[in-house]
């Protein structure tokens, strides 16, 4: 049988799943692999399954070995004392060729002399005679690899504002987009300040109840909608969606709190709103926080 086990690797914390022809490994095992870009040095975060040895998996990377003592002692000299030289050397040379980059990261790949310089910018930069000076002086192959706020954020942030450590960081596997729109199904507050992640986009965790809230929503009237009840007719005037509850203005009663399913039938739906410019802006994801 062979193992399929989920490895966080590079520092992107990239996870996926690797299959190993042996199996003597577990959680929290720091393990050579192969994956698409080559030899790195990963950590199992989780144990999958067990597939039989005939079964197809070119679709996975692999798990070479469990990593040495050699092997981690040369991962804590790039960590601790190559990359931070090289970090300083690059940034001396952005600066002497005033290029409008800001350097974020670097990281070795394990098993080759290959260096991967990862940058922020706000346009395209031609960094051509940097990555000559960078070739020259560490005799390695260069790549400028430009990023994002949100892998920014998975590079150098820690904790979120619930306290645990950034889901991008953690486990996800891939960003998925967020937005305001999901913030809004869930009721959520609209301020920036409070629904935004270290990144400054909308938090990740806005997505994850997507679905159920969408799922629920779609069985509960919309506001205005007027309603039979077994306590009267009245107006929906807002709504509950986890509770599955509406709040109904009734003819003369003042306003009750009832269950979607004591919701006798519509007598009439609202008249369709006129989409607001904001909504739109949203939608098309002109606010910048998506």
């Amino acid at each position: 049988m062979r193992q399929i086990l989920t490895v966080r690797y590079g520092v992107l914390k990239s996870t996926s799943d690797f299959f190993a022809t042996f199996n003597s490994l577990k959680k929290g095992d720091q393990v050579i692999v192969r994956s698409s870009r080559g030899v790195e040095f990963g950590e199992i975060v989780a144990n999958v399954q067990e597939i039989p040895d005939d079964a197809p998996v070119e679709n996975l990377g692999e798990i070479l070995r469990k990593a040495t003592v050699e092997d981690k002692e040369k991962q804590k000299k790039i960590t601790d004392e190559m990359i931070p030289m090289e970090f300083k050397f690059c940034q001396k040379k952005i600066k002497e060729h005033k290029l409008l980059m800001k350097l974020a990261s670097i990281e070795h790949l394990f098993g080759t002399k290959k260096i991967i310089f990862y940058f922020l910018a706000n346009g395209r930069v031609d960094f051509r005679e940097l990555v000559k000076d960078l070739a020259k002086e560490y005799q390695a192959r260069i790549e400028m690899k430009q990023i994002g706020v949100r892998d920014e954020a998975r590079l150098l942030a820690d904790y979120e504002h619930c306290g645990r450590e950034l889901c991008c960081r953690a486990y996800l596997k891939n960003l998925e987009p967020v937005t305001m729109k999901m913030a809004k199904n869930q009721k959520a507050t609209l301020d920036p300040s409070k629904i935004s992640g270290r990144c400054g986009r909308l938090m990740c965790c806005l997505r994850y109840e997507d679905k159920v809230y969408e799922e629920l929503k779609y069985t509960m009237p919309r506001k205005g909608t007027i309603v039979r009840t077994a306590r009267g007719t009245g107006e929906v005037i807002n709504y509950d969606v986890l509770q599955q509850q509406v709040t109904i203005e009734l003819e003369n009663q003042g306003n009750v709190n009832i269950s979607v399913h004591d919701i006798l039938d519509k007598v009439r739906e609202p008249l369709q709103q006129k989409e607001t410019t904001c909504d739109r802006h949203c939608e098309e994801k002109g606010c910048g926080l998506e």
